[in-house]
């Protein structure tokens, strides 16, 4: 995940499960990123609508989903 602190509002990208790409991205206020999209990266335009819990969530899947593609002695290191 990574976010754009800069931009007015703060707007942020995650990675998602393929098959929730669909659903989250014909949300309001989410879009497929313009280049990892085939990754199944989306974009927020404005993170505060997420409240904090869904914030926690897209949080720990993400980093999930990041760490299961890792090496396995890079999993190791990281505890997983």
């Amino acid at each position: 995940m990574y976010t754009s602190p800069d931009a007015v509002p703060i707007s942020a990208s995650f990675k998602v499960p393929a098959e929730d790409f669909e659903e989250i991205t014909a949300k309001k206020g989410f879009s497929p990123h313009h280049y990892v999209a085939r990754f199944k990266w989306v974009d927020l335009d404005d993170i505060n609508r997420l409240t904090k819990n869904e914030w926690e969530f897209y949080l720990k899947q993400s980093y999930r989903l990041i760490a299961e593609k890792l090496p396995l002695k890079i999993r190791k290191e990281i505890g997983m």
